[in-house]
């Protein structure tokens, strides 16, 4: 193996690192992949880091998340009081339709639930399908990406 590239690298606060594949598919790579795996998970170890080969994540997991992250720019949020509404509307779990119709044209208000799904604003099971019809609840604001958006 002369080069490989693997796609993540993390540091964890207690100073420990994770460098990781992850590939698009199961298995994905071939003999390449496996052979580089042996040798970047030796050279990890010589220097106190791990490595993993990570599986990838569900397909509908997956088109959810890519979906939700083309809301993630804080414009999304809508103008003055736009999110706030959003908010109120999830108070209890309803269907998203329901909770969208509540605040408004929903031209105007799916972009603000979408990036509310994305900061963690509100939630869904995003291991399912999403839908109109999808129950959303109120969130912790932790969101997909673990902050703030």
């Amino acid at each position: 193996v002369r080069s490989w590239v693997p796609q993540l690298f993390a540091r964890y606060t207690d100073g420990t690192a994770l460098l990781a594949d992850c590939p698009g598919v199961p298995g994905g790579g071939g003999e390449r992949a496996r052979l580089a795996a042996q040798y970047v998970g030796a050279a990890c170890a010589e220097v106190g880091w791990l490595y993993r080969r990570l599986e990838p994540i569900d397909a509908v997991l997956a088109a959810n998340v890519r979906w939700l992250a083309g809301y993630r720019h804080p414009r999304n949020a809508g103008g003055p009081g736009r999110m706030a509404a959003v908010q109120e509307a999830f108070q209890e779990a309803r269907p998203l339709i329901e909770g969208v119709r509540a605040v408004g044209d929903p031209m105007a208000v799916w972009p603000a639930v979408f990036h509310a799904l994305w900061s963690g604003r509100l939630t869904v099971p995003l291991s399912r399908p999403l839908h109109e019809r999808v129950i959303a609840h109120p969130g912790t604001s932790a969101g997909i990406r673990g902050g703030e958006a």
